[in-house]
């Protein structure tokens, strides 16, 4: 896809999935060692930027494949504006999402909701986030997740107390991406 984004033969896509258990390794130098026990998990090195982290089924992990307009082609600014669109997904479940300088994803009450590696060729985006919606944090003791100790991460249906549908929130992420943002303040 992100070869026929760059020939420009497809238009922007979102791709939304979960993945079954696995340990991603970024481009982050020695974030290998980061990985404390992988037991049985696959352990996969991409092309993203960042350390190492987890998925697993029941969190929600986006693919944007984006042509980055000529107005738009700040890395900064694009990590930022996942982080902008992650927070406004969880507003609309009632929890306060947020920053947590100098770390990128986003943050509840202290705890990290969303991990957030992001790669670029040719301005075209891949790789992304991976939000914790259902799965169990405690499965990220297995590594240091983005150099971080593995009981700082938190998954949104811990902190509601039920599970999600994953599928309606599928919806309401597509919902945000197609909705204008609002202005930023002055």
């Amino acid at each position: 896809l992100v070869e026929r984004r760059k020939a420009g033969k497809i238009p922007d896509h979102f791709l939304l999935v979960e993945h079954p258990p696995v340990i991603t390794v970024g481009r982050k130098r020695n974030a290998r060692r980061n990985i404390l026990d992988a037991r049985a998990i696959p352990v996969v090195e991409v092309e993203r930027g960042g350390d190492v982290t987890y998925h697993a089924p029941g969190q929600l992990v986006g693919y944007p494949i984006l042509c980055l307009d000529p107005d738009s082609r700040d890395l900064r600014r694009y990590l930022r504006d996942l982080e902008d669109l992650l927070i406004r997904l969880l507003a609309r479940y009632g929890v306060e999402g947020e920053r947590n300088p100098p770390y990128t994803g986003v943050w509840h009450a202290g705890r990290k909701l969303a991990s957030i590696g992001v790669a670029v060729h040719a301005w075209i985006t891949f790789h992304g986030f991976a939000l914790n919606v259902n799965n169990d944090p405690t499965e990220f003791a297995t590594i240091r997740p983005c150099g971080l100790d593995a009981a700082v991460m938190d998954s949104l249906g811990r902190i509601l107390g039920r599970p999600l549908d994953l599928a309606a929130m599928k919806e309401t992420l597509r919902t945000l991406v197609r909705a204008p943002r609002p202005a930023s303040p002055p």
